[in-house]
């Protein structure tokens, strides 16, 4: 993951919340959930900064897409101990792998919030597009 692909990324994320009528951040993470690029269109919500934030580390960490955690969350789920204060268990956060001939492994995540959940997993499908064609 490096600064000019990361914000690549981000506006395709943009551009696909214009097509979508939604106002959203985005967020690109490397392999260590550590920010590498954030926009914030005008008039995004004010809790999309840390959700979008949330939605790539958390992609990242569990290695999964985040529509895929919430399932997993409850009451005898195999993530039910799942700490909450740095997970967020919504669609919108979707890993980025690579292959190093070892196997593939998390190079990085997206994550997208603003819009409706299908708004969000759209943006950053659209990110991941970018990721996978580089």
């Amino acid at each position: 993951m490096n600064l000019e692909l990361a914000l690549r990324m981000t506006e395709a994320a943009l551009r696909q919340a214009i097509r979508e009528g939604a106002s959203i951040s985005v967020a690109v993470v490397d392999e260590g959930g550590n920010l590498v690029s954030f926009q914030r269109m005008d008039g995004a919500e004010i809790s999309g900064p840390a959700l979008a934030a949330g939605k790539a580390y958390t992609s990242v960490a569990l290695r999964r897409d985040t529509a895929d955690v919430a399932r997993h969350l409850t009451r005898g789920g195999e993530l039910a101990g799942l700490p909450r204060e740095r997970f967020v268990a919504v669609g919108g956060g979707i890993p980025l792998w690579a292959d190093y001939g070892e196997g593939e492994r998390v190079v990085g995540g997206v994550g997208v919030s603003g819009g409706s959940v299908a708004q969000d997993v759209v943006c950053a499908e659209a990110a991941a597009v970018v990721w996978r064609t580089r």
